[in-house]
């Protein structure tokens, strides 16, 4: 007995025919420790075996399971002939296994597992990042034109569209901006102070922290803090449409989904992305004043006037441009991600991670690029 089944084994005609007698409950949660194996052995013991043959009068209950326990035992007599009748199976079970029988296996469609070699694989990938690449920059010229159209009035955004995108880029960022932004500040203010008070400069504390902020720091921790908030959901937003066919209903009534759906969402991330800076900025110098007034009894005003002095209005533009720059990377890799999501749910998955990662690299890209431009222009 095997968890409520029983087979017995019974031959006849000297070894060339098998009945196999099962009785019990032939139920899925019964199969823990059940294997067709065990079955194959007792054939493979009989050398000179013709056919193979069931009694199942004892059989109490049966489900889905006894339907894949046969046709292993169907599939291994064919490949052996060894007849397999099933002229005593319940007529439920036979009609199934002749309906596998009569609805062949497609070729091509199991999945193969085969062994590529090393330069296969580069080959894939190089093949794989040209096509991402030409996709990406079809992407950007198609949204470099919806937004020509868009300055020349030939289409226009209506305002229901545009403000809840902006309000769910804005209002529900604030909090995760504020926090991640002014421990940023005390963590720049606490490395500082590392060095700085072994001087006795702890006042220039200010200045570090001013500086870092508001030139690089703030618009790339609003960026980052974008890109995982606001560009996953957009990935998320458009890939769930693509699955949905929402995207190709658009299509079918002539509207353009990058127009409709694209252009919005850029749109509102950079207009909200330098205001998003700006906040980050000063929660960051709320941050770093903190670490100065109480752990380096510096005064407030002390404070303010070398943040003031230190900080030129230059670094405070290149924060708010390159911020600008991060709203409408953040937004493209949303939305290409999306657009290139495929039909299945875990789908809408990799493509939100897919956005977060593209948004993130491309930050950092573009803040040494415009880092290495502004050196050479001396800004």
């Amino acid at each position: 007995m095997i968890n409520n089944i029983l087979i017995n084994y019974k031959t006849v005609n000297d070894n060339k025919s098998l009945v196999l007698t099962i009785s019990g409950d032939f139920l899925i949660d019964n199969l823990e420790t059940l294997s067709f194996q065990e079955v194959i052995k007792k054939i493979e013991s009989l050398p000179n075996l013709v056919d193979v043959s069931f009694d199942l009068v004892e059989l109490q209950e049966w489900d889905s399971s006894i339907l894949t326990f046969l046709n292993h035992i169907k599939l291994y007599c064919l490949s052996h002939n060894i007849a397999f009748i099933k002229d005593s199976l319940p007529k439920g079970v036979e009609r199934v296994l002749n309906l596998a029988e009569a609805v062949p296996e497609r070729k091509g469609v199991r999945k193969t597992e085969a062994q590529s070699s090393f330069f296969a694989d580069i080959g894939d990938r190089a093949v794989k990042f040209t096509t991402s690449a030409k996709d990406m920059l079809d992407f950007i010229g198609e949204v470099t034109v919806a937004f020509t159209r868009l300055i020349f009035g030939r289409y226009k955004i209506r305002g229901s569209i545009l403000m809840p995108i902006i309000r769910e880029c804005s209002v529900g960022a604030l909090p995760i901006v504020s926090l991640i932004s002014c421990l940023v500040g005390l963590i720049l203010a606490f490395v500082g102070a590392v060095q700085l008070v072994m001087f006795g400069a702890q006042i220039y504390v200010a200045s570090l922290v001013g500086i870092a902020m508001i030139r690089v720091m703030g618009a790339v921790m609003a960026g980052v803090i974008m890109a995982g908030r606001t560009g996953a959901a957009f990935a998320a937003q458009l890939g769930t449409m693509q699955v949905n066919e929402e995207i190709d209903a658009l299509k079918t009534l002539g509207i353009s989904p990058v127009e409709f759906l694209v252009v919005p969402r850029v749109l509102a991330l950079s207009i909200i992305m330098p205001m998003l800076c700006v906040y980050a900025d000063l929660m960051g110098v709320l941050g770093g004043m903190i670490v100065g007034i109480f752990l380096l009894d510096l005064n407030f005003m002390e404070y303010y006037n070398m943040t003031r002095d230190s900080v030129s209005l230059n670094s405070f533009w290149i924060g708010v441009f390159q911020s600008f720059v991060f709203g409408v990377l953040v937004a493209l890799a949303g939305c290409l991600r999306g657009m290139q999501c495929k039909r299945s749910a875990s789908a809408v998955g990799e493509a939100a991670t897919s956005a977060v990662v593209t948004a993130i690299v491309s930050i950092v890209v573009a803040t040494a690029i415009i880092t290495v431009l502004c050196n050479v222009l001396g800004i």
